[in-house]
């Protein structure tokens, strides 16, 4: 557990399962409706060929992905009607408002550092959720910046970006691999699992959220 002393200057939230919620296999149907194929079908052809990975890390577009998935599977889909399917998975995770909001309360810069796509971005921000992109000060998308977390590389890219020494930065996520990653390139981490467990692990960090 990293010191209480160790005052962050910067945050950076996780934005799946943290700042929305999500259901992948919600829109692994939705996908499978629109193509014509089974859902094991389609969960084989995005997640278990690495196409989504890909997609994710930038490698591929979308029209990439929707061309390689119409082949790998033999179906035929329009492309739009796919991206929606995928994309329509999200709900805001309200009660993340108020955290959010008494970190920028306090002075402190915040950021969002996601393993994301670009048709699943463009349809949170088609959503018009106040908190996106609200006021964080720097985005780090993978598709963005070719590179997806576990990888240090994007670490790197985030810590640039914020401007900020590694160890002045603070991080959550839902998923342990990336936290532990994070923690090996010098930030302060630690598993997201409720809006209050988070205040509580900033507030443990001296940040006064006054919540």
């Amino acid at each position: 557990m990293p010191p209480a002393s160790r005052l962050p200057r910067f945050v950076y939230l996780d934005l799946g399962n943290v700042i929305v919620n999500f259901d992948r296999e919600h829109a692994v149907r939705q996908m499978a409706d629109v193509a014509g194929i089974t859902p094991q079908a389609t969960h084989a052809a995005v997640f278990e060929s690495g196409l989504q990975a890909k997609l994710e890390r930038g490698e591929i577009d979308w029209t990439g992905f929707h061309e390689a998935f119409s082949r790998s599977t033999g179906s035929t889909s329009d492309p739009v009607r796919l991206a929606d399917a995928a994309s329509d998975m999200f709900s805001l995770n309200v009660a993340m408002l108020p955290v959010i909001a008494a970190i920028e309360r306090a002075g402190y810069r915040t950021g969002i550092l996601s393993n994301t796509c670009a048709p699943h971005w463009e349809h949170l921000l088609g959503k018009r959720y106040a908190v996106l992109p609200g006021r964080f000060s720097v985005i780090v998308l993978s598709h963005e910046v070719g590179a997806l977390k576990p990888d240090g590389s994007i670490y790197e890219i985030a810590a640039r970006m914020a401007g900020v020494p590694p160890e002045s930065i603070f991080f959550t996520d839902d998923v342990p691999e990336h936290v532990e990653a994070a923690r090996a390139a010098g930030w302060d981490a630690e598993v997201f699992v409720t809006a209050s467990r988070l205040a509580d692990d900033l507030q443990r960090r001296g940040l006064n959220l006054g919540l």
